[in-house]
């Protein structure tokens, strides 16, 4: 299987160093579940955009300090490819920014929310199980690090998983068994030395220095990002193979 990554943010250069950029990250956590994936990456936050939805079986949206309320020249055009992969039956998987920029290119809304922000590692409570969500425990634990959240749902869209400050953490679009697009709020693709520095690297300027610290009092604790790869993988490889046979 090919999957596309759509590279919507850049890791502070200091931070690359250490861990990779985002496309790195997502194909690591993917790899170790299906090492015979393929990977490719669109570098959207620097004016790319694939040709066709079908220039990759799946594409992923990754995660972005950018807004999909912010006047960029590839907000609209990202939106618009994104309803193609759709009406394709390309299956999609956003994350963090993705996830709120499906749901606006889909009919929802997706502001920045008077919940403030979600930082370091925040628990979930799974709503909705298809099959392909069996190996996720009922509670779960992600980081996340995001203050915009989707308030407003497209049609068609079931809620899986919720917290008291993310109502919509986790959505699937279509048909919850083979939904067209599965999206998440929080990172799964987030190792903790590198959410650590992160933190800490935009402490007192993205937010304040006493958030930050407690929030990386336990950025080490037990999360479930293991279980979110091998379902991704799970989640693709149904789809993409219920459209191959199509």
């Amino acid at each position: 299987m090919k999957i596309g990554i759509l590279e919507t943010g850049e890791v502070h250069p200091d931070l690359k160093a250490r861990h990779g950029d985002y496309p790195a990250m997502f194909e690591a956590m993917l790899r170790s579940v299906d090492s015979g994936l393929e990977f490719t990456t669109v570098r959207v936050v620097a004016g790319e955009m694939p040709a066709t939805p079908t220039q990759a079986d799946a594409w992923i949206v990754t995660g972005s300090r950018h807004g999909v309320y912010d006047d960029l020249p590839w907000i609209a055009p990202l939106k618009d490819f994104l309803r193609d992969c759709i009406a394709a039956r390309v299956p999609v998987v956003g994350i963090c920014f993705g996830h709120q920029i499906l749901a606006e290119a889909l009919g929802g809304r997706a502001v920045k929310s008077d919940r403030g922000w979600g930082l370091g590692v925040q628990d979930y409570e799974v709503v909705t199980r298809p099959g392909w969500m069996a190996d996720l425990p009922d509670r779960f634990a992600v980081r996340a690090l995001h203050q915009d959240q989707v308030v407003e749902l497209p049609q068609g869209v079931t809620v899986l998983a919720q917290s008291p400050h993310c109502p919509y953490a986790a959505l699937a679009y279509g048909d919850p068994e083979a939904p067209q697009a599965l999206t998440i709020q929080p990172h799964p693709e987030y190792g903790a030395d590198f959410m650590d520095d992160l933190i800490a690297l935009r402490a007192g300027t993205a937010f304040p220095a006493d958030m930050a610290a407690a929030a990386r009092v336990d950025i080490r604790r037990e999360v479930h990002n293991e279980n979110w790869a091998r379902m991704i993988v799970d989640y693709l490889h149904r789809v993409a193979g219920t459209r191959a046979a199509a």
